[in-house]
């Protein structure tokens, strides 16, 4: 399942669930669009993850959580603490971080 934020409450939504994967993006960027089908696949291949949209430009406490300095930008948290990140537009790279948290 996918999540898209709707207010600047993603340090809740990492609390609350054991894995999340995030995806940072905005509206302008063309990469974000290009990766936004690849996470929603990857979100229903891994259904013990919650996947998150979060658009960087409205909720700057969230993207706080993981250093986003260019979009798309992707990161996992497990048990509430930051595991990884990678910046990309390559959808091996995308699924070799998600399985680092979701272990299949």
């Amino acid at each position: 399942m996918i999540q898209e934020l709707k207010e600047d409450n993603l340090s809740q939504l990492v609390s609350d669930n054991n894995t999340v994967v995030v995806q940072y993006s905005a509206s302008w960027c063309g990469n974000c669009r290009i990766m936004k089908p690849k996470f929603k696949k990857l979100a229903t291949d891994k259904e013990d993850a919650t996947f998150v949209m979060v658009d960087a430009e409205k909720y700057p406490e969230s993207c706080k959580m993981a250093t986003v300095d260019n979009l798309p930008t992707f990161a996992t948290f497990k048990n509430g603490v930051f595991v990884n990140q990678v910046q990309t537009n390559k959808f091996d790279i995308l699924k070799e971080l998600v399985d680092e948290v979701t272990n299949n």
